[in-house]
């Protein structure tokens, strides 16, 4: 007989290699026929809704970690909430519209300029249904579940109307405006841009001090006294019309050589030694408020430039008083109007001058710099030519300078309705908690949102215009137009005149000859997917408003996060969403921003072929996503070694069930030996752990959690020993089916826990187990946590046991090392022991030999007994010898007992009974 066949070892078709990147194409091709998202939805309906509502991604280009780490966070937390008494549908999402794709239509040789707006938007739209289709497939590939066949996408036509009746509800309520106001401005772009379209690169510019000459002191200041201005943006000097001061600070008139000049006094010392003054004397101090109405000459031009009082002077830096050019900054545009100064804006759209700035018409403004400062030169304004490096405002589009630039433009007033938005912010749960405080200050300190945008790609903004010039937004002509857009799109705007865009007979007194006009400016982007509460959440039925949760990365703060806010609240009342969760940027391994020219990008797709989704998705649970997160090569890898580990876990646990019937083998809690119910317990609290992990969105727990309770619970200690019982008993042995029963049990909830993290790992492994119901682990709920009255006893009794075994296991270890031993099998342990670890061992029913898995266990007497030969283990004393006897060839027990069987000499009694009482057809 070969004994081995005796023995039952693990049988199971679960291999133990993941082989990721080819088996989870076929999974979600499994998925795909079931169609999963469809029956999980069928499953939970009439369950409590939770709403995760994706923010958009823009649909251009593939998908980079920053997309990967957003949606598969999104993704544990809606496979989670459907698997833990909620109905939980995920609608993805993308924002279609804006430059990106107009650029990448422009360098792809289609020439705008040959075509009609329409024809071009044509081009737009198809653009973006291939990036749309070529991302659906990569976000999928992520194991990423999702009702993908009806995304939302904000060009669709119903997407639009609804973005209408937003911008119509906003109009009736007074918060939308068109006005003349610096704004920022992209030439590089031929737009408008709204703050979160700004990002703050380094940039190198000319710092100049220029005085201007006093020409009407108003008894005050002597005719020829020089105020001195100083500026870092050259070209704006030929759109000065005033000075600014601060009515409360003090300035002084310096006589220098032969000159006077006028700074505040407190910068003095510091303008003194920039303009390399080796003297100065102090002739008067006058009060900022004496200067007001004070007249100087423009240095450039024939005109004046007054003085006026301001309450943004600082004295930071520069010299107290301030260069103003109502046309190209919020500050000046405000202390311009209140001194009713012209809004002077000499600087076209494409970022030119124009012919409002004579002998500098027809330069782009950056090189304008040059000559404006030799020409100030030239008249002996300029005091002074450095050049500093300083942040700037860019564009994060064309990552090029913008400028600040009166035009006329669409705006949302956020004074309006600003305390509103407060206390939205104050009433909804932020992800981390510092979130409140930061989009409590940007919504505190925001201006009015410019909402218009000079491009052709985008949703237009529905107004009309009298032949009198007057704006015609009418809750008629808003619903009309939402109403053609539904049905046409809204590129019907750009074919059809304005009366035909117009409900039929309309008439309005300020065109009496029935003719109108319509605005040719498109809507920011982010009031399209600003607006998805309405054209998302309410446009569908298996959504609802407010959503539970919006979740993307901490850049969203000043983007979707806040024009959400602006505009549900504006339309509602009410935030849009009932919490908002963020997440930090992926970062290469040494915390470096990835980029091509670095070399640092880490590619999700790449990864995928190399190692799995699941992987990647493992990566994701186990970082601190709420701040910026680290990813590299080295990363994945330690990742994928314990991915590794609890593959084998699944695969040890599954190959001992191979015979187990949960139906007819489960053994009672209560039945079960007290080492059983001790594992039990320990899964029970991690049950616990995790879905407190889940329900805090601290995923990093889970994935700690778990991968300890893989290793030191089940690997180091249970299945370690198990493998006496499992392997060597008959198969309906008592022992065998209650560890095969704690077994069935982790297995279950093991593969429940990590379903919505490794979902393709989880649903094969489910396909493995004996006796489940559903055909997928997805179609089930999340285990609860059972807790009993001696859970807390039992844990301590048995967590002072594994201490003793650790030290047990350390001096095996040490005897293995110093040759007295072989594999442990091979041992005798002798234990001296106090009177605690006495008392502990003897409440141990189990066989202490078998737990501590040697082939021979003592308790030899008091540790004052020990020979001086033990080695010491805290109050504790033990000696390890080889074990007497000889090895069973079947269990590898080394004992005195083995050949006293006459039919099986090579057996120890267990083995041989065993065998005669199972095995004789194999003799």
């Amino acid at each position: 007989m070969e004994y081995k066949d005796t023995l039952l070892m693990p049988k199971t078709e679960f291999p133990m290699r993941g082989n990721l990147p080819k088996r989870e194409p076929e999974m979600q091709q499994k998925w795909e026929e079931m169609n999963i998202y469809q029956k999980v939805q069928e499953r939970t309906k009439g369950r409590p809704l939770f709403v995760l509502h994706d923010g958009p991604p823009y649909a251009n280009g593939d998908i980079h970690m920053g997309h990967a780490l957003n949606k598969i966070l999104k993704d544990f937390i809606v496979r989670y909430k459907s698997m833990a008494g909620f109905c939980a549908p995920y609608v993805p999402g993308w924002d279609t519209h804006g430059l990106p794709i107009e650029q990448a239509l422009t360098k792809k040789g289609v020439k705008r300029k040959e075509m009609t707006v329409a024809e071009f938007r044509k081009l737009c739209e198809e653009y973006a249904y291939e990036q749309i289709d070529s991302q659906r497939e990569q976000f999928k590939k992520l194991g990423v579940r999702g009702d993908w066949e009806n995304p939302y996408i904000t060009l669709k036509p119903e997407y639009e109307a609804q973005q209408i009746l937003v911008f119509g509800d906003m109009a009736k309520k007074g918060y939308i405006y068109k006005g003349l106001k610096p704004v920022y401005w992209s030439p590089s772009s031929e737009s408008a841009l709204a703050e979160a379209e700004i990002e703050y690169q380094d940039k190198r510019s000319p710092s100049i001090y220029v005085g201007f000459s006093v020409t009407d002191g108003k008894e005050v200041l002597e005719a020829g006294t020089k105020i001195v201005i100083w500026t870092t943006t050259p070209w704006t000097i030929p759109a000065n019309l005033a000075i600014a001061v601060h009515a409360d600070l003090n300035y002084v008139v310096v006589k220098v050589n032969n000159d006077q000049f006028v700074v505040a006094e407190e910068l003095l010392e510091s303008v003194a030694e920039v303009l390399e003054w080796n003297s100065q004397e102090v002739l008067k101090t006058v009060k900022g408020s004496s200067l007001e109405h004070i007249i100087t000459s423009h240095p450039l031009y024939d005109r004046d430039s007054i003085v006026v009082l301001g309450d943004h002077v600082t004295t930071d830096s520069g010299t107290g008083c301030v260069h103003t050019a109502p046309g190209h900054g919020e500050d000046d545009f405000l202390v311009g109007k209140k001194y009713g100064l012209d809004i002077l804006c000499p600087v076209d759209e494409k970022g030119v001058m124009t012919a409002e700035a004579p002998g500098f018409e027809g330069q782009f403004y950056d090189k304008a710099n040059k000559p404006i400062t030799e020409k100030l030169e030239e008249v002996g304004a300029l005091l002074k030519l450095n050049f500093i490096t300083h942040s700037y405002p860019h564009d994060w589009r064309t990552k090029k300078p913008i400028i600040f630039r009166a035009t006329s433009q669409w705006f949302a007033s956020i004074d309006k309705f600003r305390d509103e938005l407060l206390e939205a912010v104050k009433g909804t749960k932020w992800v981390p908690a510092w979130g409140e405080t930061r989009l409590f200050n940007m919504v505190r300190d925001r201006g009015d949102w410019c909402i218009s945008r000079q491009r052709a790609w985008g949703v237009p903004i529905p107004v009309f215009f009298a032949e009198s010039g007057e704006e015609i937004i009418t809750e008629e002509s808003i619903k009309h137009v939402s109403d053609l857009f539904r049905e046409h799109g809204s590129n019907v705007w750009f074919e059809r005149e304005a009366k035909d865009l117009l409900p039929e007979g309309f008439t309005h007194p300020g065109s009496p000859n029935g003719c109108f006009t319509k605005e040719q400016d498109i809507m920011d982007v982010w009031f399209d997917s600003g607006s998805s509460h309405q054209a998302v959440l309410e446009e569908r039925d298996d959504l609802q408003r407010p959503a539970d949760l919006y979740l993307e990365g901490s850049d969203q703060y000043r983007g979707w996060f806040n024009s959400s806010l602006t505009t549900g609240v504006a339309v509602t009342g009410k935030a849009p969403y009932k919490g908002v969760l963020s997440h930090g940027f992926a970062l290469d391994g040494n915390g470096r921003k990835m980029s091509k020219s670095l070399g640092n990008v880490v590619v999700p797709g790449k990864v995928m072929k190399q190692l799995g989704a699941d992987i990647l998705r493992l990566w994701v649970a186990s970082v601190d996503y709420q701040a910026d997160v680290r990813v590299s090569d080295p990363i994945l890898k330690q990742v994928a070694e314990v991915y590794r580990k609890i593959r084998n876990t699944f695969r040890f646990l599954l190959g001992n069930l191979a015979d187990f019937d949960p139906k007819n083998d489960t053994i009672a809690y209560e039945d079960l030996r007290e080492v059983d119910q001790y594992l039990l317990v320990k899964l029970n609290h991690l049950v616990k752990s995790v879905r407190e992990g889940y329900e805090n969105y601290d995923f990093a727990t889970i994935y700690n959690k778990v991968n300890n309770f893989c290793t030191l619970d089940l690997s180091s200690f249970y299945l370690d020993f198990a493998k006496d019982v499992l392997y060597i008993e008959a198969t309906n042995h008592y022992e065998r089916r209650a560890m095969q029963t704690v077994l069935y049990d982790c297995l279950v909830t093991l593969t429940k826990l990590m379903s919505p993290i490794l979902s393709h790992t989880a649903d094969e492994v489910w396909g493995h187990i004996p006796g489940v119901e559903g055909e997928s682990v997805q179609l089930t709920d999340m285990p609860e946590s059972k807790e009993k009255s001696n859970d807390a006893e039992l844990v301590n009794k048995w967590e002072k046991f594994l201490e003793l075994r650790d030290d047990v296991l350390k001096a095996l270890e040490e005897a293995r090392n110093e040759k007295v031993i072989g594999k442990s099998l091979t041992a005798k342990v002798s234990l001296f022991v106090d009177d605690k670890t006495k008392k502990l061992l003897d409440s141990v029913n189990e066989d202490l030999k078998q737990l501590f898995i040697v082939s021979s266990f003592e308790v030899a007497g008091k540790v004052d007994e020990a020979p001086e030969s033990a080695l010491k283990l805290g109050k504790n004393a033990l000696v390890v010898e080889k074990a007497e006897g000889e090895t069973c060839d079947r269990c590898w027990i080394v004992s005195p007992q083995v050949g006293e069987d006459p039919d099986h000499p090579a057996l120890c009694p267990r083995c041989a009974q065993v065998v005669k009482e199972n095995y004789t057809h194999l003799a």
